[in-house]
């Protein structure tokens, strides 16, 4: 039987179970989607776990070695031999660990295997069999061959053979390069590691721009002297260097100075892809894993997901006489995905689509509409060559804190960005501002700012700026300079922290969007959607400047958007065959789909709020998701009724927790102190490591603190974890102190017409319709997720019918009953062998 705590599933190729929870196991997984959808063998080509035949003594079954993974050049999964059927072998390692290259070569020896590969999710390497002395051999191939080619074809890929690289497979490659390079170069420092690997995939994305008909230039053949590699990839380069040098994005005698063995591997990693074709900010990807962490950390430069990117791009359709801008602009990815909408428009638009200079005209926007500022100097450069790449829109690309007072803008930035000494306006606006709470805006700059002082409600609900200036966040300073630089009627897009759309002491900010501006989307972003590098939970509003407000706002909502927390790709799960699939969980593109008709009835994350229904100045989309009320609408023995309603009518009261300790007393005494992580399975655990004095417990609680009754319903209200696990008090718990993060729902009219008791209560606040509701009410508040007083607006799913809910009832109360009478034999344990920890 399988330990409890291991995560089972499925292998993506053999259907075979599978523990996820091995560190290896995700390594295996990800190349296995890679030797399929990257380089086309079939699944049927593939096994895990294969016994290969080392010598003439069979081993006993239980100590046999198996290879990782093995493929085949039959699709006959039935007969199959060792030394006739083997193509390849690859064996997986967990990532940090780097031993097993040498039983892959005793593999290959024992086998009919062409070729081999060793990796461990962050390196790599590829080992070549000589077919003459059977010898294997690293450092002759440097990738391996798609399915029907022999290893002698690597490298000979015609451009049109090259293909996009799927999300899953990108950043690894990127990973594993900066790796090994750190690892093998003779460059050590990671920022002349990221100049040395732009300048390498500018040089491959403009190999893919010309002479379509010849092999590649960026390639590296079997057996190929590295040297060679690196004096074609040189000149490659001094092309690139030629065309932008005069935009200083390159200097005059730059050059690629990795040594020629490095080059060569790099090449060999990226050459079967195309990274124009690539569904990706391959550049912007490519400098997040290489960037200092000045630039993804503590300037709070994060770079924005593409999908991001489209979404907001759909909701504002851009039109080619716009005049586009982003002050926040990164590696130019807004820009770059804008320009290419815009360019798609201009391709059936009836003022260009039968034009002989289509092309010049594409060129022209690019230089007359497209405009960014970024404050660090490497950005611009590699956005400048990005749009230069692309479509040559570098020239609207300058360094410039896009926060400066107007006066204090410098060079190019001064004449394309200010008239007269005021800021110019556009006609759209794309940004990701940076954010956090460690980059604050010094009072002194703020200052220039309405949004850089601080403001005073008012008791009809507005609020009134004082003369006081504060230290601000950035990203509340560029709502302002982006409005700033909007003409009237112009849009606005821009991610902004979860915290603008719903919290108190954002309130003002809030305000000061909506003030004679009109709402048109608001997108609820995954919470992975900027992780690993910062946690911080975002949405994605559209705002046109001096529009009136329109009676319904599109809204929707991504549960994840293509990655996890670590940045993993995030494959979605199949509850029928109870496998992870093929398709990467990205309900942006979904939401994309949607877009074409927001208010179908058939939209599973799109949908449109009346500006009416909006409640208490939230604006988070996930509020108003009609995702669990459609739940309740197909229930149709379930009556909603809410928690105020049950408090209005006096059938429940509720009471606040106590509040926290000193950490001195903790574990110093017999008063149990209950915190979040103690409600669990229906109870609250007493952990004796946390126990306080007598004194500390009363001086917490104060004369006026609830004193728990059997019976009383504990609920979680706030927490990094754990929001609405509820538990039930016993007669042992009288005398607790309750973190403030709890909340106390206590019944006092057991008789009503609900039918709602203390065990009724406690199965609807944990039943599945309750706590879909709870996901939707939690918001994150800076980076604490909490509830508020928004528990009370859940609806408990009553059932209709009486007898129904007194079996119900009956079931629950047994069950707790029995939980209580163990306690009790515990308690008479205790009391007769004195002082047990249980």
């Amino acid at each position: 039987m399988a330990s409890p705590n291991r995560s089972m599933s499925h292998d993506y190729a053999t259907g075979k179970p599978i523990d996820l929870s091995k560190p290896e196991e995700p390594v295996r997984q990800n190349f296995e989607r890679t030797l399929h959808q990257d380089y086309g063998y079939d699944t049927s080509q593939i096994d895990i776990e294969v016994y290969i035949q080392r010598g003439t003594r069979r081993m006993p079954r239980s100590n046999r070695e198996r290879a990782d993974i093995v493929i085949y050049q039959t699709t006959d999964t039935s007969n199959r031999d060792q030394f006739r059927d083997i193509l390849g072998i690859v064996e997986t390692k967990r990532p940090n660990r780097n031993d097993g290259l040498r039983q892959l070569m005793s593999y290959m020896t024992a086998s009919s295997a062409q070729w081999g590969v060793w990796t461990n999710g962050d390196d790599i390497e590829h080992v070549y069999r000589d077919p003459i002395t059977g010898e294997p051999r690293i450092g002759v191939i440097f990738d391996l061959p798609r399915r029907g080619e022999s290893v002698q074809d690597i490298g000979r890929l015609s451009k049109s053979d090259l293909v996009p690289a799927q999300m899953h497979s990108l950043k690894p490659i990127f990973n594993r390069i900066l790796n090994t390079l750190y690892s093998n170069s003779d460059i050590s420092r990671r920022e002349k590691l990221g100049s040395e690997m732009i300048r390498l995939i500018f040089t491959k994305i403009w190999d893919e721009r010309f002479h379509l008909d010849r092999l590649p230039e960026f390639r590296v053949g079997i057996g190929e002297d590295p040297r060679d590699v690196k004096e074609r990839i040189c000149a490659l380069f001094d092309q690139v260097k030629m065309e932008l040098v005069d935009d200083g994005v390159f200097d005059e005698g730059e050059t690629i100075t990795l040594d020629a063995n490095s080059v060569a591997w790099v090449v060999g990693q990226l050459e079967r892809y195309s990274l124009s074709k690539t569904d990706k900010d391959v550049v912007g990807d490519a400098f997040e894993v290489f960037a200092e962490p000045r630039f993804i950390g503590d300037s709070g430069e994060f770079f924005t997901p593409r999908e991001v990117v489209r979404i907001a791009i759909d909701l504002v359709n851009p039109q080619p006489d716009d005049i586009i801008f982003d002050p926040a602009c990164g590696s130019g990815g807004f820009l770059i995905h804008a320009l290419e909408r815009v360019w798609e428009l201009m391709d059936n638009h009836p003022r260009y689509r039968n034009s002989p200079m289509l092309s010049l005209e594409k060129q022209r926007v690019a230089q007359r509409c497209f405009f960014g500022i970024d404050k660090e100097v490497d950005l611009v450069k590699i956005a400048k060559a990005h749009m230069a790449i692309a479509g040559d829109g570098r020239g609207g690309i300058a360094q410039q804190n896009s926060l400066h007072s107007p006066q204090n803008f410098q060079g190019r930035a001064r004449e394309m960005f200010t008239r007269r000494g005021e800021l110019r306006q556009f006609d759209v606006i794309f940004t990701n501002p940076p954010f956090g709470v460690k980059i604050k805006v010094a009072k002194e700059e703020a200052s220039q700012f309405s949004l850089g002082h601080r403001w005073k409600r008012l008791d009809d609900g507005q609020f009134l700026q004082t003369d006081t200036s504060v230290d601000t966040d950035p990203q509340v300073l560029f709502i302002e300079r982006c409005l700033q630089m909007l003409k009237d009627g112009g849009t606005l897009a821009i991610v902004l922290p979860e915290t603008i759309f719903h919290a108190v002491n954002s309130r003002y900010v809030l305000h000061f969007i909506l003030r004679n501006n009109n709402v048109k989307a608001v997108v609820d972003l995954p919470h992975n959607t900027f992780r690993p590098h910062n946690n911080a939970k975002t949405c994605l509003m559209v705002v046109q400047k001096g529009v009136p407000q329109q009676q319904e706002i599109i809204m929707a909502v991504a549960e994840e958007m293509g990655h996890d927390h670590n940045g993993r790709p995030l494959f979605r799960f199949d509850a029928d065959t109870e496998r992870l699939g093929d398709q990467i969980w990205d309900d942006l593109a979904v939401i994309r789909s949607e877009l074409s008709d927001p208010s179908s009835n058939l939209n599973e994350y799109t949908f449109m709020v009346k500006k009416a229904d909006i409640r208490n100045d939230i604006y988070v989309p996930r509020y108003y998701w009609p995702k669990a009320r459609k739940t309740f609408e197909h229930d149709h023995v379930v009556m909603p009724v809410s928690i105020r309603q049950l408090l209005d009518e006096g059938i429940i009261e509720a009471f606040q927790g106590h509040g926290s300790p000193k950490s001195e007393y903790k574990g110093r005494g017999e008063i149990p102190y209950i915190r979040v992580s103690d409600i669990v399975n229906w109870e609250l655990y007493r952990n004796p490591t946390s126990g306080l004095p007598n004194h500390e417990y009363h001086r917490i609680k104060g004369p006026n603190g609830v004193t728990l009754r059997p019976q009383d319903i504990v609920f979680v209200r706030r927490g990094s974890y754990r929001i609405g696990t509820v538990a039930m008090a016993s007669h042992f718990d009288s005398e607790v102190l309750l973190t403030r993060e709890l909340v106390v729902l206590r019944v006092v009219k057991p008789a009503n017409q609900y039918g709602i008791n203390p065990y009724y209560l406690l199965l609807l606040l944990s039943h599945r319709y309750t706590q879909e509701q709870i996901s939707q009410k939690v918001f994150i508040d800076t980076t604490l997720p909490n509830i508020g007083d928004r528990w009370q607006e859940l609806l408990l799913p009553i059932h209709a019918d009486p007898s129904t809910r007194r079996l119900l009832i009956n079931r629950v109360r047994t069950a707790i009953n029995a939980k209580w009478q163990a306690l009790d034999d515990l308690a008479e344990i205790r009391r007769e062998f004195g002082h047990v920890t249980t």
